[in-house]
């Protein structure tokens, strides 16, 4: 294996697959199979998963709602979507524990990094969800913090593209992929690849990110395997 633990980032709208909102019970259990797929290589595996296919605080503000309370409610959104993995994986025969930035003891442990740590050795995957627990940060930082806190070799972001483009290839037929690019020239091209706040986290602690299609099933396994799949960032 190329990567021993690794932080995989899924966005909310990831467990929608076909659907216009909510959660995709057959994505769920595509996305277990595929961790379970690497867990049982030796690979230990920590999950973030954002909430915008639920809600998303920042679109509330825009439309009268407290962006304090707004993002509250998104904290909540991404821990029911990680109850949902966390049944997914329980399905294919695996123990994930469900830890939360906001405690909740009825349904999930309180984010504790020593406990979290200890899980990810005896090969339990672990979802964090609640994000950091405050207002104004994105899953993106959250995913961020909590990787370098695990200290975990690398953040791989789940999209439905297959890595970065020179533009937006669903809407740029002529958008060239990138596959290697320092954060310094996704800082000087202007591309997005998550919030500037996160961005910078993981800059400045040297945590590569590796982008890549989430939905192409085997793509996990080839990229703990070492394989050349969507775009690293890296220094």
């Amino acid at each position: 294996m190329k990567y021993q633990r690794v932080l995989l980032k899924l966005s909310g709208e990831a467990l929608m697959g076909s659907r216009a909102y909510g959660i995709d019970p057959q994505q769920i259990v595509s996305y277990s199979k595929q961790i379970k797929e690497i867990v049982d290589m030796g690979c230990e595996v920590a999950v973030v998963i954002g909430g915008g296919n639920i809600y998303r605080g920042i679109a509330g503000a825009a439309n009268g709602m407290d962006r304090v309370q707004g993002d509250y409610m998104g904290m909540l959104a991404t821990i029911i979507n990680g109850m949902a993995l966390q049944q997914g994986l329980e399905d294919v025969g695996m123990e994930p524990r469900l830890q939360t930035a906001i405690e909740m003891e009825q349904i999930a442990e309180p984010y504790v990094r020593r406990r979290a740590i200890r899980h990810l050795e005896k090969k339990r995957v672990v979802i964090f969800s609640g994000g950091l627990g405050n207002p104004y940060f994105t899953t993106d930082s959250a995913a961020v913090l909590r990787a370098i806190e695990i200290e975990a070799d690398v953040i791989l972001k789940g999209t439905r593209v297959d890595g970065i483009y020179t533009a937006d290839p669903e809407k740029d037929s002529s958008a060239e992929k990138f596959s290697n690019i320092t954060f310094k020239d996704v800082y000087q091209k202007g591309l997005k690849v998550m919030d500037m706040t996160a961005f910078t986290l993981s800059e400045e602690n040297e945590l590569p990110i590796i982008v890549f299609d989430m939905n192409t099933e085997g793509n996990l396994k080839k990229i703990i395997s070492g394989e050349d799949i969507g775009t690293l960032v890296s220094k």
